[in-house]
């Protein structure tokens, strides 16, 4: 986990990234469909710009309190260094808080305000022995971070000088000898990169922040009787206000002495990046640039409550200590009365045991982890056009949204994947207008399709009225048909009748032939009788039409045999034989005629089942035809 993290409070909102100074520190991601934006612990100089712009209270920090109150809780020996800022930030409990460490079995509490004065005397002893100008101050650890990280050729330029907290745990250790891990009661999240650094020989074990120190001892009601720090310091109290560090080297060098003051997160780091080249070659004017982090110097450095920030309380209290620490008497280094010189020389003799390469560092380039790099014109003009900038004032709109200064830096993000086009709000917007226009096209799609649906529904009405004549005009003619074959019906039964009385007719002619030789008037009754007959066929057949093709030719069959009647009559009963023959003719001819009635009569019924069917059918199909058109009448609303 980075020293700076994100929790799930995260909404993205890109704030963090706005106040970052490390491009690339700041990753935009998505996780579970929720923006993001995550720390690259590599990158991070742990400047804390995020922890303060970040409303949402989605990113903290780690420290070292609970490590450091288990290995107490535990017995391990351990010494507090505590920076001078926690005697500006608590004033009334100052006393209390050193009280309770020491109940708790911290065995030495030493102030790095003692620390911060050999770092002066270093700086001074460094700067007159290897005559270094133009340098950069190093107290501050994110600024060293970010050097090591981002500007490599300005590393040369770090003095070489180990920052108050180094120099009070090197003194402790090396001229004291004191052998207990050493915690430093610290107001900065940054200054556990110092402490982890390989190049500082693990002098200091724990960083413990301000702001953690106090939530634990509220949760745990930690207590203690006033305690005091255990060596006497001078100026380098005041290290914690912006310029600290050049003061204390204008009390011994003079106020003309030039040294440049730069602080506050962004700011400093621009100054740095734009003035690199100048710096890195001695084209500067001043001694050294006394550079912070915190633009209100460490007295509000990262690692403190919220509820202390800006409060000028803390101000007027370092003033105090400020003031305190000038001595009356000439004997101190401190004292207000001797000219910086002599200052000089009082400081030099009261550090006169120490040695300066004891309090010298290196310094380690780690750029390596921190490149990135810039997309040629090609590549530019790539990602640009694929976030829809096509014209040059697109490309140039900077509105900061994504979280990068220019439009320009959000590509170089984009092409180092540190961000993603659906970071731009002018992608979005963009996005946006080109679905709404697409929305608005489909609308006057859909109300064109609309009108043509209106007008095919329309086709479609007037298609169903005739439809509905065609439907009616079936019912009436299947209703026709139902009338015509039951009159069908009728006449065939009629047809029927009329076959069994030729059946019985041809009887009785059977029955007058065999008594034709003894009555020719019988004969002539019977022909007389027979063309009737004849007549009454051709009629019924003629009433039947088609079907009735049968009955014609039965007629003319029975007008022949009256002929033949008459004719036999009238010439001779020699005919007799001819004539019987005949009516068996008759006789077949008039069974088959009743079979064909009987079909007919079958197939009558069958066509009176179609047409009740028909009827059926019609029925359905106004009835779903209904249904049709309601639907449509609903879909055209």
């Amino acid at each position: 986990m980075a020293l700076i993290f994100t929790n799930e409070k995260c909404i993205g909102c890109n704030k963090c990234i706005h106040v970052c100074s490390c491009m690339g520190a700041n990753i935009f991601t998505v996780k579970n469909g929720k923006n993001r934006i995550e720390v690259d612990e590599k990158k991070c100089i742990a400047c804390g710009a995020c922890i303060d712009a970040c409303e949402h209270k989605a990113r903290e920090f780690k420290d070292d309190t609970n490590h450091f109150f288990n290995d107490l809780k535990r017995g391990a020996n351990i010494s507090v260094l505590v920076a001078p800022a926690l005697k500006a930030n608590y004033p009334d409990i100052y006393k209390n808080i050193l009280g309770a460490l020491k109940k708790m079995g911290v065995n030495h509490i030493i102030s790095v305000s003692f620390g911060a004065d050999i770092t002066t005397w270093g700086y001074l002893n460094y700067i007159k022995e290897y005559d270094f100008k133009g340098g950069i101050s190093q107290p501050c650890p994110a600024v060293v971070g970010y050097i090591e990280r981002y500007l490599p050729k300005l590393i040369p330029k770090l003095f070489p000088v180990q920052s108050p907290l180094m120099c009070a745990a090197i003194y402790v250790k090396k001229y004291m000898g004191i052998k207990d891990k050493l915690a430093f009661i610290s107001p900065c999240i940054a200054k556990k990169l110092e402490i982890d650094d390989p190049n500082n020989e693990n002098y200091v074990n724990y960083n413990v922040t301000f702001s953690h120190l106090i939530d634990y001892m509220k949760k745990h009601n930690i207590k203690g009787e006033e305690y005091t720090d255990e060596i006497e310091y001078g100026l380098g109290s005041i290290y914690p206000l912006p310029g600290g560090l050049k003061q204390n080297v204008q009390w011994f060098l003079g106020d003309d002495i030039f040294i440049r003051q730069m602080e506050g997160e962004k700011r400093m780091y621009h100054y740095l990046e734009q003035n690199e080249y100048s710096i890195s070659n001695n084209r500067v004017k001043y001694l050294f640039v006394d550079a912070l982090n915190c633009e209100s110097g460490c007295i509000y450095g990262t690692g403190i409550e919220s509820s202390k920030l800006n409060n000028d309380n803390n101000l007027s209290s370092l003033i105090d200590i400020k003031e305190q620490s000038k001595k009356n008497g000439i004997r101190s280094a401190w004292s207000k009365k001797l000219k910086p010189a002599q200052r000089l020389k009082r400081l030099n003799k009261q550090f006169s045991k120490l040695n300066l390469n004891d309090f010298i560092r290196k310094y380690t380039d780690r750029s390596k982890q921190c490149q990135y790099h810039i997309p040629n014109t090609t590549e530019l003009n790539r990602i640009f056009l694929d976030m829809g900038k096509e014209k040059e004032e697109e490309r140039k709109i900077n509105c900061s949204c994504c979280g990068y200064e220019t439009c320009h830096d959000m590509v170089v993000a984009i092409y180092n994947r540190f961000s993603h086009k659906n970071n731009c709000i002018y992608y979005i917007k963009k996005q946006v207008e080109e679905e709404q226009l697409k929305t608005l096209q489909q609308a006057e799609d859909i109300k064109k399709q609309k009108e043509e649906l209106l007008y095919a529904v329309e086709k479609i009405n007037d298609e169903f009225s005739g439809l509905y004549v065609s439907v009616d005009q079936m019912s009436k003619e299947n209703d026709a048909n139902a009338e015509e074959t039951s009159g069908i019906s009728g006449e065939m039964q009629i047809v029927s009748d009329f076959c069994k009385n030729l059946e019985n007719s041809i009887i009785e002619i059977s029955t007058l032939l065999q008594e034709l030789n003894n009555n020719n008037e019988e004969v002539v009754s019977i022909s007389s009788q027979t063309n009737l007959l004849a007549l009454n066929a051709s009629i019924e057949a003629t009433r039947a039409g088609t079907a009735g093709k049968g009955f014609s030719a039965v007629a003319s069959f029975i007008k022949e045999l009256a002929d033949k009647s008459k004719k036999t009559v009238i010439e001779s009963s020699e005919s007799q034989c001819r004539i019987e023959e005949a009516i068996l003719s008759i006789q077949k001819d008039a069974q088959k005629l009743i079979e064909i009635v009987n079909k007919i009569n079958d197939r009558t019924h069958s066509l009176a089942s179609s047409t009740e069917e028909i009827a059926i059918s019609v029925s359905s199909i106004i009835e779903v035809s209904e249904i049709i058109k309601e639907k449509l009448r609903t879909l055209t609303q």
